[in-house]
């Protein structure tokens, strides 16, 4: 109850003195854009450990060394918690847009820290609309912001963590056409820090892994042609592995 309580007051009071950094933020972004998108990203971070910190998660981080630091990327990332987003966010070397669905743009102050790091909201209801997100990461990517997205679509409320929803593979469409690498990111016990007994927040470990870099270009046969199908695999073994961990520290 305690530690839901003190997530809680940081979040408002974090909202609160948003609000007047924003404009300071905007006014670095008329002349200095890249300094803006750098101090937004790491004052993001500083609050996603804090965060971390007090709900009582402990993460065990494998493969962060495997993002490369001088080029765009798309992160390809399962989706068990709200917790995510401060999970990988925290591990970004450079500026990374969060592609999040539609209902995430009604949230008041959240919507604007998203849409300031280069984030967007997706309504794959709307094929048009969804087009036009994907167009836009794409341009993003070519200007050397990385992307990161949650392929299986929407929150995945399956009992274990390799219990995947199949992938959209649409979402692959910004690696396909900018040839940048995708990064399968395979986090393993989020859901333990709140959506298990929500409301109430416990401490817990979760196992964030990076996995090998797939590159577009190199990929032939199937695995090119359904190349969600193929992360997917990639990552089904990688959270096989991590489950294994998680049950001997438990």
């Amino acid at each position: 109850m305690i530690r839901t309580i003190l997530v809680v007051i940081l979040i408002v009071i974090f909202f609160i003195l948003s609000l007047p950094f924003f404009l300071v933020e905007w006014l670095i972004g008329k002349k200095w854009p890249h300094a803006r998108d750098i101090s937004m990203l790491r004052v993001a971070q500083a609050f996603c450990r804090l965060l971390l910190f007090v709900s009582g998660t402990k993460v065990i981080l494998k493969g962060k060394e495997k993002i490369p630091a001088d080029q765009p990327v798309l992160y390809i990332i399962n989706h068990r918690s709200y917790f995510d987003i401060l999970l990988t966010l925290i591990n970004c070397p450079g500026p990374t847009g969060y592609i999040g669905k539609k209902e995430i743009a009604k949230v008041p102050v959240l919507n604007l820290w998203l849409t300031f790091l280069h984030g967007y909201f997706l309504d794959r209801e709307d094929l048009r609309q969804a087009l036009k997100t994907i167009l836009a990461a794409i341009d993003e990517v070519k200007n050397g912001v990385s992307i990161a997205i949650f392929p299986e679509g929407t929150r995945n409320r399956n009992e274990k963590d390799t219990d995947l929803l199949e992938f959209h593979e649409g979402s692959f469409k910004i690696a396909s056409k900018t040839g940048c690498p995708i990064i399968p990111v395979a986090i393993s016990g989020s859901s333990e820090i709140l959506e298990k007994h929500f409301p109430f927040i416990r401490g817990t470990r979760v196992v964030v892994e990076y996995g090998d870099p797939v590159l577009p270009g190199e990929l032939t046969g199937d695995a090119k042609k359904f190349t969600g199908r193929y992360v997917r695999d990639i990552m089904l073994s990688i959270l096989t592995e991590n489950e294994k961990l998680l049950r001997a520290d438990s």
